[in-house]
């Protein structure tokens, strides 16, 4: 059983769905769908129509890390670059966090 990890390090997918729309809620946006599935290359993605995925391993990563995924991942719901105002508004919201 090579995938154990003990409890403390892991939350249920239902933990951070209830993440995603505690900040959802803050940051005025709503997703329409949220989706925790394994992926090879990346933390999470946004679809142009409001699908946020989130990869299962960020079920095993610090509260913080998770936060930043999350709030990177919602602001794509109202900027959908990295330009400069993405990256002030991310910067803004987790100085806050």
């Amino acid at each position: 059983m090579d995938d154990w990890q003990p409890l403390e390090d892991t939350v249920p997918a239902e933990v951070l769905r209830a993440e995603v729309m505690a900040w959802a809620e803050r940051l005025g946006v709503t997703p329409r769908e949220v989706r925790v599935r394994p992926m090879r290359r990346k933390w999470a993605s946004c679809s142009s129509a409001g699908r946020l995925t989130f990869n299962s391993e960020l079920l095993r990563q610090p509260s913080a890390f998770r936060a930043e995924v999350i709030v990177h991942e919602l602001l794509h719901l109202q900027v959908p670059n990295h330009g400069r105002l993405f990256r002030a508004l991310l910067r803004a919201h987790l100085s806050r966090a």
